[in-house]
């Protein structure tokens, strides 16, 4: 298969990416995580109080495959940045501690909460709905 042969998703992959500024693929949904990288990644995300979008890939295993075959990236979540893969959970985390995560996003560094470098409990105000992307094969 050609590069240019149509793949409905991993278009709808790119679309997602390209059309969220800050998105996050991850297992379960921000108000329900269905794995601690995950739960911890969402955390982080909301102590900064910017808004994400979020992609539930466990629905369909061709999400994961298609995902991870265009970041070059095997695990989950992933997050993506104005286009651009930052990382999983381990490298959110670090850069969250570091403030480097907050400058990316254009946001004031959160308290932390007890000073240990974990962010606080946060609960979103308005929390965006999960996208979806569905296998359309």
């Amino acid at each position: 298969m050609s590069e240019s042969a149509s793949n409905p998703m991993r278009e709808a992959i790119e679309n997602a990416i390209s059309e969220n500024p800050v998105i996050l693929f991850m297992k379960g949904t921000p108000d329900a995580p269905a794995c601690g990288f995950s739960a911890r990644t969402v955390a982080v995300l909301e102590a900064l109080d910017k808004p994400f979008a979020a992609v539930n890939i466990l629905p369909d295993p061709a999400i994961r495959q298609e995902l991870s075959a265009l970041s070059g990236w095997p695990t989950i979540p992933q997050l993506f940045v104005d286009g651009e893969l930052v990382g999983g959970c381990d490298i959110v985390t670090e850069m969250y501690q570091s403030g480097e995560l907050a400058q990316l996003l254009g946001s004031e560094q959160a308290a932390a909460g007890d000073g240990t470098g974990e962010p606080a409990a946060v609960e979103a105000a308005v929390e965006p709905a999960p996208l979806s992307i569905e296998n359309l094969l």
